[in-house]
C-alpha cells in the first residue's frame, strides 16, 4: 500500500523563526563568554517589538538589545516598507536570575543533573544521505533556497516570510529511491513590484526546479502563493514565539516528539541537550548498518544526571533485539550531563544556525550531534 508523507519548512523570516533566532543567538553571547552560564530565554514578536524574557545567570554581560536588532537585521528586514524593520522595532527584556532553590536542586553528588523532568526522541533513517526523512529534507531544501535566492540578489523581489510543504508518495517498498513527489507548495513574500505571474514563474525556474532536479516533476502538483499575492508578512500581520516549531525543527510527523522546544536554551538544559544525544545515537545505529529507522527516546528527572529509561525501536523488520541494543547503548555510553556535553562538544556558540532550517541533517555545520563516528 502507498504512503503519502507531508512536511513543511519555513523560512528565517518566518515569526517563530525569527524568536527562536534571536533565542539562540542570546544562548550563543552568553556560552561565548561563559560556557557554563544558564539561559531560558523566550522570545516574542509582533507589529514593531519584541519582548526577551526568561530567566539567565551569568557574570558575563549581554546586549540583549543590540542581539535582538542584529539578528532582525541579518534576516532581511532592513526596510520599514517590509512592515518590519530593525532599526525601529522596539525591544523589551525581562529576564531574572535562576533561583537558587532550581540551581542547588539540579547537583547531585557533585555532578550536573537534569534541569527539569522530560522525554526526549531522536530518530534517523536511511532515506537520504543524511539520514533525514526524505519530504523533511526536501521542504528545508527548498525554503533555504527562498532565502538564499533572495539574499544574493536573484530574485530581489522576494522578502523575508515563506513557507512550503512538501508531499512525498512512497510505494509497497518505502524506499526513498522509489519515491515520487505528489504535492509542492510555496507561499512566500514578495514585494509589489513583481507580478503575481512574474513571482510563480520566477521560483519554479531558480528555486523548486534547481533544489528537486533529481526527480520528476512531471505529475507533481506545484502551487506557488496559491492564495494570491502575500506582500504584507512577518511581524506586520503575525505573532512568533519561540519554540513554536519543534515538529518541523525535528523529524516532521514521522515520529513523536518529547515537546520540549530546543532553541532559547543553554545546551546543559536536559532536554535540548537529550534530544541532540537522542539523534546522534539513532543516526549512528543506522549509519552502522544496524537498521533502516532508529527511534532512541529518554526520560529524565529533575536532579539526574542520567536518563532513568533508554527505548530503542527499530522496528519489526530489521530483526534487531531493541531491548539488547538499548542496554548495550546504556552500557557503552555514558549518558550524564556533562558526558553528553563534552562527547557532542556543546558549550560553544552554535545555535544561532540551528535555529532556522531544521536541528538535524545539518552535516556541514559542525554540530557534534551529527557526526557518524
Amino acid at each position: 500500500m502507498d504512503m503519502l508523507r507531508t512536511a513543511e519548512s519555513v523560512t528565517e523570516g518566518q515569526c517563530d523563526k525569527i524568536a527562536d533566532q534571536i533565542s539562540d543567538a542570546v544562548v550563543d553571547a552568553v556560552i561565548s563568554k561563559d560556557p557554563h552560564g544558564s539561559v531560558a530565554c523566550e522570545t516574542l514578536i509582533s507589529n514593531g517589538f519584541c519582548i526577551v524574557a526568561g530567566e539567565m545567570t551569568t557574570e558575563a554581560y549581554v546586549p540583549i538589545v543590540e542581539i535582538a536588532k542584529n539578528t532582525i537585521r541579518e534576516i532581511g528586514y532592513t526596510d520599514g516598507s517590509y512592515g518590519f524593520d530593525y532599526r525601529s522595532a522596539g525591544v523589551i527584556t525581562a529576564l531574572n536570575e535562576r533561583t537558587s532553590d532550581l540551581a542547588r536542586g539540579v547537583r547531585k553528588n557533585g555532578k550536573q543533573g537534569a534541569s527539569d523532568m522530560c522525554v526526549v526522541v531522536g530518530y534517523a533513517c536511511s532515506d537520504t544521505p543524511q539520514l533525514m526523512p526524505l519530504e523533511t529534507v526536501l521542504a528545508h531544501k527548498l525554503s533555504r533556497a527562498l532565502s538564499d535566492t533572495r539574499k544574493s540578489g536573484l530574485l530581489p523581489f522576494l522578502l523575508p516570510d515563506g513557507k512550503v510543504q512538501v508531499a512525498v508518495r512512497f510505494d509497497q517498498t518505502r524506499l526513498a529511491e522509489n519515491a515520487a513527489i505528489e504535492h509542492i507548495t510555496v507561499s512566500v513574500q514578495h514585494s509589489r513590484s513583481v507580478s503575481l505571474e512574474q513571482l510563480r514563474e520566477a521560483v519554479l525556474i531558480e528555486v523548486i526546479k534547481p533544489v528537486l532536479s533529481e526527480f520528476d516533476l512531471k505529475n507533481a502538483v506545484i502551487a506557488v502563493n496559491p492564495a494570491g499575492t502575500f506582500t504584507i508578512g512577518g511581524p506586520q500581520c503575525d505573532t512568533g514565539l519561540t519554540g513554536r516549531k519543534n515538529i518541523s525543527d525535528a523529524y516532521g510527523t514521522r515520529v513523536a516528539h518529547g515537546g520540549g522546544a530546543l532553541s532559547g536554551k543553554d545546551p546543559m538544559r536536559a532536554d535540548r541537550q537529550g534530544a541532540y544525544m537522542a539523534r546522534y545515537l539513532a543516526k549512528n545505529i543506522v549509519a552502522a548498518g544496524l537498521a533502516r529507522h532508529a527511534k532512541v527516546q529518554m526520560s529524565y528527572v529533575i536532579g539526574e544526571p542520567d536518563p532513568i529509561a533508554v527505548q530503542i525501536c527499530t522496528g519489526h523488520r530489521s530483526g534487531i533485539d531493541d531491548e539488547a541494543l538499548a542496554r548495550a547503548v546504556a552500557h557503552n555510553f555514558d549518558l550524564s550531563s556533562e558526558a553528553v556535553a563534552a562527547r557532542l562538544d556543546l558549550l560553544k556558540p552554535q545555535y544561532r544556525k540551528s535555529a532556522a532550517y531544521g536541528h538535524f541533517g545539518r552535516e556541514n555545520d559542525g554540530f557534534g550531534w551529527e557526526a557518524t563516528d
